[in-house]
């Protein structure tokens, strides 16, 4: 039995760095950034806590370009190395200085803590110098050379200030990263809010200089400060305004509608999380705006895509959160697996429900107004995660087809009375739409029906689910529905005033009328004398299948377009005129015509036929 160590040979070490290490080669430049503002941020504790004399002046990060020599340069007037701290932290891979100064600092807000960030460096560059000097007192300036092989080159370097100088020698593969342009767009995504100034080249100012007709406008060149080192997030609400949150807003998103709120999140146990969640205005939208919601570490961009953070339903927000203790794996680029994350999104969703009652028991008339946008929040919510829908039946709100709305439990209590069926469930009618059933929401409140708006979405989904809660005890009937056809079939109106004959052949002319191919039922019904003589009412089971397939994305060939033919045997139309006419054609032409406007009225008749009734029934003016 033999024991021994395995051996990783460093020359295999950077092909994997340059090829497997980062998603993305851009990501270099957040990383060397981010480890300047280490370096930068060390300094400060070292400097609070008395052991760097004296003042540590202008700590700016400089990013400098320079095309014509293919570098980029990243510059920092940090804490800077030894020659004995450089071959303890560069030539030993995945040891992180951070990490070691966490240990003795563990107050101080470090971003790396892996040490493999500074090799991103050589994704992009064929050679990367290092030029640092120790803020130690005595130290010297030292210069560290590597050209992506395990052999490097350490010397004496001439360097008058403390800090580093991290410079990049682009290779041809990335020399876009020479364009002033793409680093801008980099420097904007990734160090935004960054909590050390980063100075990109200059920009031009104009400055007043005298008055009266002597004015004029004197330019001059400044530093240009590419980040916001205290955005709002990392602010206390009672610092704030706000225009401080719209105008965040804006820098965020230049082109998007006002949010209607948004919610400052501040917690430090028992994990650290701060940011600002926005809710848009989506109107009748379920469209996911994804990759709205930005995910900082320490101030540094981390990734738009938190779906392992944030809960599914609410990646309809928009906004920033920031946490050290959100665990990323040695590339920073993609979440981990962790028990925080769990304890995160619970309290995101958690704090979002609290908002939302918050809003509503403070002014309802304002939450009603704004319930378009929040309905579907609050929908989508309450189908997703079982803790906020328990949270958002006290706020969750049904809206009728007059403009009136109601909590759940408060609209049951209000239409118990007259909607309940034979099985004590309490009947909900409602219209997708409200202006295409006119006709039959009248009648419906003829009858002292109350009917619901549905026309989000969401709802189909959303009243399924209400339904599936027992305690509620609801059930959701489509106005055009053929359960509803039976349900609104009461005692005052059950007797028809045609003979049974005569029923038989109305509805012999209505099923001739109806015709062959088709998968409608012709059904006489001894409806009031002013309701609508002929009705168009759709199996709810099927109609609701193809509803949910249709929000599925599948097609709904397999349930075929079945309905049921309601006439009323009590309406005028019916029982005086169809019936008294002798002529078998005329009666035939009476019924088509019937037929086709309750067609019509659902927006069944497309095509050559709705050519024809108009035809006919200009004819018949």
């Amino acid at each position: 039995m033999q024991k021994g160590t395995i051996s990783v040979q460093t020359e295999n070490i950077f092909p994997i760095i340059k090829k497997f290490l980062y998603s993305d080669h851009e990501i270099f430049l957040r990383e060397l950034v981010s480890n300047a503002v280490d370096a930068t941020t060390k300094l400060q504790v070292l400097a609070q806590r008395g052991e760097v004399k004296g003042e540590i002046g202008d700590t700016t990060i400089q990013v400098i370009l320079e095309p014509a020599e293919k570098r980029l340069i990243v510059r920092d007037r940090g804490v800077g190395m030894t020659e004995e701290e450089v071959l303890k932290y560069l030539n030993q891979i995945a040891f992180s200085s951070a990490a070691e100064f966490l240990e003795k600092y563990d107050d101080s807000a470090m971003i790396g803590h892996f040490g493999l960030g500074f090799y991103s460096a050589f994704m992009v560059a064929d050679k990367v110098e290092v030029v640092t000097k120790s803020w130690q007192k005595g130290a010297k300036a030292v210069k560290w050379t590597c050209e992506g092989t395990p052999d490097f080159v350490l010397e004496q370097a001439k360097k008058a200030e403390r800090g580093t100088d991290i410079i990049l020698y682009i290779n041809e593969e990335n020399k876009d990263f020479l364009e002033k342009y793409r680093l801008e767009s980099l420097l904007e995504k990734y160090c935004k809010f960054l909590p050390v100034p980063i100075q990109f080249g200059t920009r031009t100012e104009y400055e007043p200089v005298g008055a009266g007709e002597e004015a004029k406008e004197e330019k001059r060149e400044v530093p240009n400060i590419v980040n916001d080192t205290h955005p709002v997030w990392k602010k206390t609400p009672a610092e704030l305004r706000e225009e401080d949150y719209l105008r965040f807003y804006r820098t965020l998103y230049p082109m998007a509608p006002e949010p209607m709120f948004w919610i400052h999140l501040n917690i430090d146990y028992p994990f650290n999380l701060t940011g600002v969640l926005y809710f848009p205005k989506l109107g009748n939208s379920l469209e996911v705006t994804r990759n709205k919601i930005h995910l900082y570490c320490n101030q540094v961009f981390v990734t738009d895509d938190v779906r392992d953070i944030v809960p599914e339903w609410l990646l309809l927000l928009h906004g920033v959160i920031d946490s050290p203790d959100i665990p990323l794996n040695v590339s920073r680029s993609y979440l981990q697996s962790d028990a925080n994350v769990k304890k995160i999104s619970e309290y995101i969703a958690k704090k979002v429900a609290d908002k939302l009652h918050e809003l509503f028991k403070a002014d309802r008339s304002a939450f009603e107004q704004k319930w378009r946008d929040l309905g579907v929040f609050v929908k989508y919510g309450m189908v997703s995660d079982q803790k906020f829908q328990e949270r958002a039946i006290q706020f969750a709100l049904l809206e009728n087809t007059a403009g009136a709305f109601s909590l759940l439990q408060d609209y049951k209590e209000k239409i118990r009375a007259n909607q309940t069926d034979k099985h004590q469930k309490v009947v909900c009618i409602y219209s997708q739409d409200p202006a295409g059933n006119d006709a039959l929401i009248k009648a419906a409140r003829n009858r002292g029906y109350d009917v619901l708006k549905m026309d989000a979405v969401l709802d189909n989904h959303w009243m399924q689910h209400l339904e599936y809660r027992s305690e509620l005890g609801l059930l959701f009937v489509r106005i055009d529905s053929d359960t509803l056809d039976k349900l609104v079939q009461t005692d005052e109106h059950k007797s028809s005033v045609l003979s049974e004959a005569e029923i038989e052949t109305v509805k012999g002319v209505f099923e001739k009328t109806v015709g062959q191919p088709t998968t409608a039922t012709v059904e006489c019904a001894p409806l009031a004398p002013d309701d609508l003589p002929v009705t168009i009412t759709k199996p709810e089971f099927l109609r609701r299948m193809k509803e949910m397939q249709a929000l599925h994305g599948m097609g709904a060939a397999d349930f075929p377009d079945s309905y049921n033919v309601v006439v009323n045997t009590n309406h005028p139309l019916v029982a005086e005129k169809l019936v008294r006419l002798e002529d078998a054609g005329a009666q035939f032409d009476l019924a088509k015509y019937l037929y086709e406007v309750a067609l019509l009225q659902q927006g069944m008749l497309r095509g050559e036929e709705l050519t024809a009734f108009v035809e006919k029934t200009l004819e018949r003016l």
